[in-house]
């Protein structure tokens, strides 16, 4: 707990050095391309488009719960997307800033967060997609969309707490980032994204909502387009909380106490 409180209070003190570098990170990765940023944009697009397209008119998918399947695809596929982004960026933080990790006087332990917060613009601007094809649908506007900053944040810890653990042993084992690529693979298909968990037979329904995707997939389209307030699922956000508790703690602890290690290694 009190490592905990050491790294929110690092991020913290460090909050104009984070915005900086995310800035600074996202408009890097585009650096000497022609479209520059906006690649950061097609890229998903593009992915978003041939899901849609492969479902909705080649397997001729019509609507999910009384809702449009490319609305009830878009919510379930927009968290997904930050999700994998920032956990695979996360995880090689470490590794591709070597020259800061280097610097005595630099702080290590923000790394992690830096990517994640660089990885959320693109996340928000595709929230104010959403939000547009909602009014184009002919939705409403509902205070209950205010609830997506506290998914969104529930969201980011989650990710931290995952950053920090894979960020932390990638330095060691460059393995692990293999095996993260194979796990979010994996995790796609465990998550409700393109199935809805009424498809699948009652018995399994304790085991999917392990995952703790499924609070955040669920979680951003009862949101969106069921209108449905977190509080409304009391043991499933107490369950998620614990996650996140239990995943950051042993992030921070873990890259605490193998951090003093990685200029050697680097």
């Amino acid at each position: 707990m009190r490592e905990l409180l050491y790294f929110f209070k690092d991020i913290f003190d460090n909050r104009l050095l984070v915005w900086d570098l995310s800035k600074k990170d996202f408009q890097n990765k585009f650096t000497g391309s022609y479209l520059g940023i906006i690649w950061a944009f097609i890229q998903p697009i593009i992915m978003i488009l041939i899901y849609w397209f492969v479902f909705q008119v080649g397997f001729k998918s019509t609507t999910v719960s009384n809702v449009p399947f490319v609305l009830w695809l878009l919510s379930g596929m927009i968290p997904w997307i930050y999700f994998t982004d920032s956990v695979f960026n996360s995880t090689n933080s470490v590794v591709d800033s070597s020259y800061l990790v280097k610097k005595i006087v630099f702080n290590v332990r923000i790394l992690p967060f830096v990517k994640i917060v660089s990885a959320a613009f693109i996340h928000l601007f595709f929230i104010i997609v959403l939000l547009l094809m909602l009014f184009i649908y002919g939705f409403s506007f509902d205070l209950v969309y205010f609830q997506f900053f506290y998914y969104f944040i529930a969201l980011l810890l989650l990710i931290l707490g995952i950053g920090l653990i894979s960020s932390s042993i990638i330095v060691f084992i460059k393995d692990v980032g293999q095996i993260i690529n194979m796990l979010l693979q994996f995790g796609f298909w465990l998550t409700p994204i393109f199935w809805s968990i009424q498809q699948i037979p009652q018995k399994y329904h304790f085991y999917l909502k392990l995952n703790p995707m499924y609070y955040i997939i669920i979680g951003y389209r009862e949101t969106f387009l069921d209108h449905v307030y977190f509080w409304e699922h009391p043991i499933l956000t107490i369950y998620y909380w614990v996650v996140v508790f239990v995943v950051l703690s042993i992030g921070t602890m873990l890259f605490s106490k193998l951090r003093s290690h990685f200029a050697d290694v680097l």
